[in-house]
């Protein structure tokens, strides 16, 4: 079942007096010197930071590093799905960022969907330490919004993309528009929100097991490291989803075929630890982008909670928010309704 966000929202009358408070908030800001709202609970400034005070006694808080453009990055790999796409008008293409633990291949049913009904280019792409793109140590959200940032700019598109991502990728996303607001159209966020989080139990038991899966000489076949899995995941599309991060290949010494990783295993565990992946650093009144914002929400999921909502207007005031009758990964449990819903999104902001 999918349906708009139309619910109540504790502390607010309706999701349209919300919607009206953020434009007289962001007309209110926009003829102050400085910023008039808040730090808020859910955003974490844990880099070098500048203080001063605004009006009202509020603090703003700038962190250069986060929109820094000296920041080591990776040649990205990327797949396009093109078949479909109308060779006689320019469009904006689709760029999709996949997960932690995932890669380019996770939205090519999704892409595929995109593709035939926009007619244009849908580009996959591998984040850093993932997929067939290079390893590098730091993993954060400045570090990956920087690879992206290049990949796009190496291409010269004729028309701004629309950036897509889930999880992992939809904070890659968010952070893209954010350091550079003139970089995309449109942004579309699977499953995430703006907000600081504590960091899931439930990843950094799957590296351990994904670990042991590949130290254990008596784990061979798939089925065998299926029934490893079982014993951290209940769901079997997402110990499929694990299987791909494993390779087999033969050992030389003993000649029996073993698991290896595709990713470096050890850097992921390291940044999902030290709260990397649930982190969030940006600030509302010092970056907002207010080009159109689409979020997708996993009703079976808690990862854009209601209470994150009026974090999403903070920052994205120009956003609206989907339900998909989903979990977390809705992107392959549901490409469909996703794709659709997304589809909608473009075409009636092109429209505009």
């Amino acid at each position: 079942m999918i349906s708009a966000l139309n619910r109540n929202i504790p502390g607010s009358r309706s999701f349209a007096h919300l919607r009206c408070a953020f434009t007289a908030r962001a007309t209110a800001r926009a003829t102050a010197t400085y910023s008039t709202g808040p730090i808020y609970d859910h955003h974490n400034n844990t880099g070098k930071t500048r203080t001063r005070q605004g009006a009202y006694g509020s603090t703003e808080v700038a962190n250069p590093c986060l929109t820094s453009d000296t920041i080591p990055t990776v040649d990205l790999a990327y797949e396009v799905v093109d078949e479909l796409s109308c060779p006689y008008q320019i469009k904006s293409p689709l760029i999709i960022l996949h997960g932690l633990f995932g890669s380019k291949a996770n939205n090519r049913t999704m892409a595929r969907m995109m593709n035939k009904r926009l007619t244009r280019d849908v580009f996959s792409l591998d984040m850093r330490n993932h997929g067939a793109s290079p390893h590098i140590g730091r993993h954060d959200y400045i570090g990956m919004a920087a690879d992206v940032e290049k990949w796009i700019q190496s291409r010269d598109f004729q028309e701004k993309p629309i950036i897509i991502g889930h999880s992992m990728g939809a904070k890659t996303a968010m952070s893209v528009v954010l350091r550079k607001p003139d970089l995309c159209s449109m942004l579309v966020s699977i499953d995430n929100a703006p907000v600081a989080v504590q960091p899931q139990n439930s990843f950094p038991r799957y590296v351990k097991v994904l670990l042991a899966i590949i130290e254990n000489p008596n784990v061979h076949t798939n089925q065998d490291a299926m029934e490893v899995l079982k014993t951290v995941e209940d769901n079997p599309v997402i110990r499929q989803f694990l299987m791909t991060v494993l390779q087999r290949a033969k050992d030389e010494k003993s000649g029996e075929f073993r698991f290896k990783s595709r990713i470096p295993l050890g850097i992921l565990n390291d940044a999902i630890v030290k709260g990397n992946i649930a982190n969030w650093e940006f600030n509302p009144w010092v970056h907002r982008w207010t080009g159109p914002s689409l979020f997708l929400r996993g009703t079976q999921s808690h990862f854009i909670a209601d209470e994150f909502i009026q974090d999403i207007g903070r920052f994205f005031p120009n956003f609206e928010v989907r339900d998909v009758d989903a979990g977390h990964w809705l992107n392959t449990e549901k490409p469909q309704e996703c794709a659709d819903l997304i589809c909608d999104f473009v075409e009636r902001h092109e429209d505009v």
